[in-house]
């Protein structure tokens, strides 16, 4: 690709994702939506520094913007790593099945293929993690953009599981496959919950139910 994905238009984007080429798919989708909700934090921090009411909290939340936007840059550089792993692999099942050294090269491709997408769910991990501190130290103002971070991250976990099971179910070593399916499994069963948990509370806050 002579072109990062992420830098091309929205309008671009999309239409590249609604095509037939292989690249940008799921994986590529999930990290930016989890880019996507992470910005959300890092706004509702930006629009909670400088206001006397939080000064007691400023530092705290210049580091969650810093930190912030360290997992945004990463999940936007991961649209293109996943692409960059995933076209090795829609290569590799063209190869003729007489081909004696198919399967070997299948397994390689098939797990590096994972690693892009793993790397996509930790980050969004981290990011789960941040909105859920930015939910009790910034604006009142701001928690729906929260919400609709947490949920914006809850899609690109899950999601970027899905892109390492679709590859770990062709694995022949059931070893590897289970122990990257175990860290994915681990992942979406404690910050998937915690991002509801998060969306939840906005929701309780937003209508003042008890």
């Amino acid at each position: 690709m002579s072109e990062k994905l992420t830098e091309q238009s929205c309008s671009n984007f999309t239409e590249a994702l609604a095509s037939r080429a292989p690249v940008p798919g799921g994986g590529g989708a999930a990290a930016l939506t989890g880019a996507l909700g992470v910005a959300l934090c890092s706004m509702a921090g930006n629009l909670t520094l400088g206001r006397k009411k939080y000064a007691a909290v400023e530092a705290d939340v210049q580091n969650l913007v810093a930190e912030g936007e360290a997992v945004r840059s990463r999940l936007l550089e991961l649209v293109d790593e996943d692409a960059a792993l995933f076209e090795p692999l829609a290569k590799a099942y063209s190869t003729p099945k007489e081909d004696p050294n198919r399967d070997k090269t299948l397994e390689a491709v098939t797990r590096s293929a994972c690693a892009a997408p793993l790397e996509i769910m930790r980050y969004c991990c981290r990011a789960i993690g941040l909105l859920e501190e930015m939910l009790d130290k910034g604006s009142t103002m701001l928690i729906s953009d929260v919400g609709c971070g947490a949920l914006c991250c809850a899609a690109a976990l899950e999601s970027a599981g899905l892109n390492v099971y679709v590859n770990t179910r062709t694995l022949k070593d059931r070893a590897e496959a289970a122990k990257l399916e175990s860290e994915a499994d681990g992942m979406l069963h404690t910050y998937g919950g915690r991002a509801e948990r998060i969306a939840r509370e906005v929701t309780r806050r937003l209508l003042r139910k008890e």
